[in-house]
């Protein structure tokens, strides 16, 4: 019997949900050539969204070439190139000698040398430009959606994930005012950005003396509602031949603050160990058994941090809004109330922490983390 919950991959057809408003919105910005940025924190789902989301727009409109670029392991300019001109090709190619031909009519100057997979009917292949010993121009990848769209009379997306890892590059500014240069021309791409680290892309996008300030549509994106996580647990569970009661399905939710990634886990462990119909008792064991099996990615984070940062972080995963008081820079050994500041920003940098929906209290982001540091560090 196949599973009925995923977590730690793409969320596909019946495994989606709870996003229609976001789909609708970002289907609407991308098909009308409104640039989108889409921030959140990691693991709620945006990979999944924009997923959907293109697999929506190929499928009912031809006149589309969509494209998925992913920056995860691009550290410098050139990987960056490397690897979008690799998907643009890929993405507006049906099969590797239409590829081989487009990569000679639009970069051919580059003089790619171009890797085939193990069958010559696949589309696994790679480009691998030399960018060191000439100095060859860049901006013909950088147009490269736009002249494609234009001589086949298509419309061009290009969604770019882990976008936030132009701000480690050597010049991150100056690449990124290039970017820009030529992306806000173009008349027939439109760019979908987004990434992991919700507090670099506010930098890059919400500043307004950088490059990407105001490039398009900002998608915050929220929660899914517990009421919509309740319906799809115990649809999943009815779809497989067990049951579990709607309390015990918003519990579920609930108790992992609606987190996506975590309301997929924990209902994929109680599913697992039901027989038949789930019970509080098997909430309990699953909840228990997630914690076992993230405390040791919990220790590894907590080790490379300052005991003062454990503290603060101790702090917030209690509840404390007043950080700041005497009672609790005594209680957790903050030091200084100018000291917090510092602290505040050391976790948010590391993403360990959002602000809340308030605008100032912060809060773990991690709500398993949150468990494991109260459990942890208990007075």
């Amino acid at each position: 019997m196949e599973i009925p919950f995923i977590y730690g991959r793409i969320a596909e057809a019946e495994e989606f949900t709870g996003r229609e408003k976001d789909t609708k919105r970002l289907r609407t910005n991308l098909t009308g050539g409104v640039n989108t940025v889409i921030m959140s924190p990691r693991r709620w789902g945006k990979s999944s969204l924009v997923h959907h989301t293109l697999e929506e727009i190929t499928n009912s409109d031809k006149d589309f070439i969509t494209c998925h670029v992913d920056m995860f392991n691009c550290k410098d300019e050139e990987a960056f190139f490397r690897t979008y001109a690799n998907a643009i090709v890929t993405a507006s190619a049906t099969k590797v000698e239409e590829a081989i031909e487009t990569v000679k009519k639009y970069i051919g100057s580059f003089g790619p040398k171009i890797t085939l997979g193990d069958a010559a009917s696949t589309m696994e292949f790679s480009l691998g430009i030399d960018f060191k010993d000439k100095k060859y121009s860049t901006d013909e990848i950088l147009d490269l959606p736009e002249r494609i769209a234009q001589e086949r009379g298509k419309r061009f997306i290009v969604c770019i994930d882990e976008f936030q890892n132009v701000e480690n590059f050597s010049d991150s500014r100056a690449f990124q005012a290039q970017l820009r240069s030529h992306w806000q021309r173009h008349q027939r791409v439109t760019y979908c950005l987004y990434g992991s680290k919700r507090h670099m892309l506010m930098n890059i996008f919400a500043d307004y003396e950088m490059p990407f300030y105001k490039f398009g549509d900002i998608m915050l994106l929220q929660k899914i509602d517990s009421e919509i996580w309740k319906d799809f647990i115990v649809k999943r569970f009815n779809d497989t031949g067990k049951r579990i009661a709607p309390e015990l399905a918003m519990k579920i939710a609930e108790k992992v603050e609606c987190h996506s990634y975590y309301v997929q886990q924990y209902s994929q462990l109680v599913w697992l160990l039901t027989d038949e119909s789930a019970t509080a008792e098997v909430l309990d064991e699953a909840y228990e058994q997630m914690l076992d099996r993230s405390a040791l990615l919990f220790e590894t984070i907590i080790d490379g941090l300052k005991p003062r940062h454990i503290s603060f972080l101790t702090a917030i995963a209690n509840d404390e809004q007043n950080v700041t008081s005497a009672r609790v820079l005594s209680k957790y050994n903050l030091g200084t109330s100018a000291n917090v500041k510092n602290l505040k920003a050391a976790v948010l940098d590391k993403d360990l922490v959002m602000v809340g929906k308030n605008g100032k209290d912060l809060e773990i982001q991690d709500p398993l983390m949150k468990t494991w540091l109260r459990r942890r560090y208990r007075d």
